[in-house]
């Protein structure tokens, strides 16, 4: 499964990587969504599902869900005769986009591109970057916007979705929590996508808070690491707030000695982004570009429930830093050998934080 031992520094790419056959990736979602599996990892391992989430948290925890909105952010555009593959990543301060762009080659500042599907929305190219990202500032804002996009847009569903000739109806459902209210978002917050209202009554019953926070995912979340040395690569910044409310309501749990327990790694790396160096969380409202790998000292968060992640990517080196690599190398190897679903659509592991700091 997994290429090879914790020995030393784990800022090799390599570290990370790990077989995963085909079968093991979720092309759909369970049904209900609570009824996925759920992988407890603590000092044991324990094959639960979803559901059972209130009976692993105590009455006083506050969980911690991102209540950002998917966008149907990918558009196809046209300059000239060329056709050009458009994922809007986030919008800038002066109105702008950023986005990222297949062909980017073939677009220059100053250029003038119109969308399929969406006759009245058009673009300037205001900036190309080296790695294929352009700044367009479009013709339309507010809901003009809004509408255009959703006339001619699609969600950018992960490319291990296998989805031949377009995202299908229910996607547009499925790919969107029950949290989702600040529209803004390429991707989902994966996490959230197995709450249910029943679970969220048995939460409350149990005497678990629950309290929202936003970060918008954006388009970077795609994109692969590519240098060997992990400590090179760059997160692309993504917009996110901590409004005052769940900000006393986090700290409030900490001072009584409740667990903070994040919905999905877009919420842990928020609240560590905001977190002062004694854990307290202040309002914050702004970019973050952390970037989580072993070694890394957790501030905020006490346990998070996520997804089960690609090799080689960030999120796997996130879940490695909080709950320990062999730990994670652990349960990720009992996760393939026993049949749980990975990715967007898959299955979810609830991670206590290591006791012991990563290596160094």
């Amino acid at each position: 499964m997994f290429q090879c031992a914790a020995t030393g520094p784990l800022f090799r790419l390599s570290d990370y990587d790990f077989e995963l056959p085909a079968d093991r990736i979720a092309q759909h979602p369970a049904r209900p969504r609570d009824s996925a599996r759920l992988l407890a990892v603590g000092e044991i391992l324990q094959d639960r599902i979803v559901h059972d989430l209130p009976d692993l948290l105590r009455p006083g925890d506050v969980v911690v869900v991102n209540d950002t909105r998917v966008i149907p952010a990918q558009l196809y555009a046209r300059r000239g005769d060329a056709r050009i593959g458009i994922t809007l990543d986030r919008p800038l301060a002066d109105g702008t986009w950023h986005a990222l762009a297949r062909n980017a080659r073939r677009l220059h500042p100053g250029d003038m591109v119109r969308f399929d599907g969406a006759p009245e929305l058009a673009a300037e190219v205001r900036a190309r970057d080296a790695d294929g990202g352009v700044t367009l500032a479009f013709n339309l804002s507010g809901a003009a916007f809004a509408a255009a996009l959703a006339q001619g847009g699609a969600l950018a569903l992960p490319p291990y979705i296998e989805r031949p000739t377009g995202p299908l109806a229910e996607d547009t459902r499925d790919y969107q929590t029950i949290f989702a209210r600040r529209e803004g978002a390429v991707a989902a917050p994966t996490a959230g996508l197995h709450f249910t209202p029943a679970l969220l009554e048995a939460m409350e019953r149990r005497g678990v808070r629950c309290v929202t926070v936003t970060l918008h995912v954006g388009a970077g979340t795609f994109l692969p690491v590519r240098t060997d040395d992990i400590t090179a690569h760059r997160m692309h910044p993504e917009r996110c707030e901590i409004g005052p409310a769940a900000a006393a309501a986090i700290n409030a749990a900490r001072h009584s000695g409740s667990d903070v327990v994040a919905i999905g790694t877009t919420s842990l790396r928020l609240l560590e982004s905001a977190a002062a160096p004694d854990g307290t969380i202040h309002p914050f409202a702004g970019d973050t570009d952390l970037f989580i790998v072993p070694g890394y000292r957790f501030r905020a968060v006490d346990r998070l429930l996520t997804n089960f992640h690609l090799p080689r990517s960030t999120l796997f080196m996130l879940v490695c830093a909080f709950a320990g690599y062999e730990r994670m190398r652990a349960a990720y190897m009992h996760a393939i050998a026993t049949g749980y679903r990975f990715y967007s659509y898959g299955d979810a592991c609830l991670l206590s934080g290591a006791s012991t700091c990563p290596p160094e």
